[in-house]
């Protein structure tokens, strides 16, 4: 019996949590749910869209997957996302983009591995608001350590990247690569611009890579890593990126495999793992029954080999797969029209699936 917290989370998320549990359960793994609410609506009753409770669930079952969650644009509360990967120190988002069968798609055989980087960069949190008095101390020290001028009309963000932190997230990435019999990783960055920043960064990555002389290294300014995946991701294996860098890119990625709707994601620390799709809570089509779970149920898939239950998981993304490569049972952005009338709800999905798992 494993124990699992479970977070639906809010918009879209409480329907395709429901449908991905179900499928789950299907494969016959054994798993005692302790269902924990977060986002706006725990907000507006409880004051914070991540209580302790959800963090405690998480820390004592080690485990847990969840739905989406709205983060408000420019006000509101901070991620939800960011907020619990810096309080579990869940360092290593890991974001597979692997073309299905079926999938619309300009790209027929990608299979990419971006590891992101989960607690530095841009996203630690360090911000200083216009206007306030330490935004006018900082810039003020600016001025005089560097004499650059800074407007006094400005937001400012600290970079953080450190040698403990990219150190770590770049072995994550070469232990993933060893021991998925993956042949090379690429580091990200922009040093030729961030120097002592991205620099470190790469750097760092050229030092790890010493120690790995079985598994190939190279590096790419990241505008260039765009360029090259649109171009010819048939080269790339393994991208290991610093925060901010990471985000873009696994979008991109997503974007090479047909959409987020099929972009499962991890979010891995020394003792604690966190599964869930990539996109967002898409708000506007809550309790509608209409949107694409599978991004969600391959989150779930992830999970399963991350516990040790990699028969369940094997069998259940060789129904997902199936299933999309029909192409019948699936949802309206799965199909050549997106307004084809044949196209089924998100419960649907998860009935194809649970059937014909359960005849295996």
């Amino acid at each position: 019996m494993h124990n699992i917290t479970l977070i639906p989370g809010d918009g879209i998320g409480p329907e395709i949590s429901e449908a991905t549990r179900r499928v789950i359960e299907a494969t016959g793994v054994k798993i005692d749910w302790d269902v924990q609410d977060a986002g706006v609506d725990v907000y507006e009753k409880e004051g914070t869209p991540l209580p302790q409770r959800v963090i405690d669930s998480i820390q004592k079952n080690r485990i847990a997957i969840k739905g989406p969650v709205t983060t408000p644009v420019g006000t509101g509360f901070r991620s939800v996302n960011v907020t619990l990967r810096q309080i579990m120190d869940l360092y290593a988002c890991l974001r597979p983009c692997i073309s299905f069968k079926g999938a619309r798609t300009r790209y027929n055989d990608i299979d990419i591995v971006i590891v992101r980087e989960n607690t530095e960069d841009l996203y630690a949190g360090i911000e200083f608001k216009k206007g306030e008095p330490e935004t006018f101390e900082l810039i003020d020290f600016i001025k005089e350590k560097t004499s650059r001028e800074i407007s006094r009309s400005s937001g400012i963000s600290i970079k953080p990247i450190s040698v403990e932190g990219t150190e770590r997230i770049v072995r994550f990435a070469f232990d993933y690569a060893r021991e998925n019999g993956r042949k090379k990783v690429t580091a990200v960055h922009k040093a030729n611009i961030m120097k002592f920043s991205d620099g470190l960064f790469l750097e760092v990555a050229t030092d790890v890579a010493r120690s790995y002389t079985d598994i190939e290294f190279e590096d790419k300014i990241v505008d260039n890593m765009c360029m090259q995946l649109v171009q010819k991701p048939e080269l790339y294996d393994v991208l290991v990126l610093p925060n901010l860098y990471g985000d873009i890119v696994s979008d991109l990625g997503a974007g090479l495999i047909g959409g987020l709707g099929l972009a499962p994601g991890a979010n891995i620390g020394k003792g604690h793992a966190v599964f869930e799709s990539t996109h967002g809570s898409a708000p506007k089509y809550k309790g509608l029954n209409k949107v694409n779970p599978f991004a969600m149920m391959l989150s779930g898939v992830m999970m399963l080999n991350h516990i040790g239950e990699k028969d369940a998981s094997s069998r259940l993304l060789n129904v997902i797969s199936g299933v999309i490569a029909e192409g019948k049972h699936v949802t309206y952005d799965m199909k050549p029209d997106t307004n084809d009338p044949t196209a089924v709800g998100t419960s649907d999905v998860a009935d194809v699936i649970v059937e014909r798992l359960q005849k295996q």
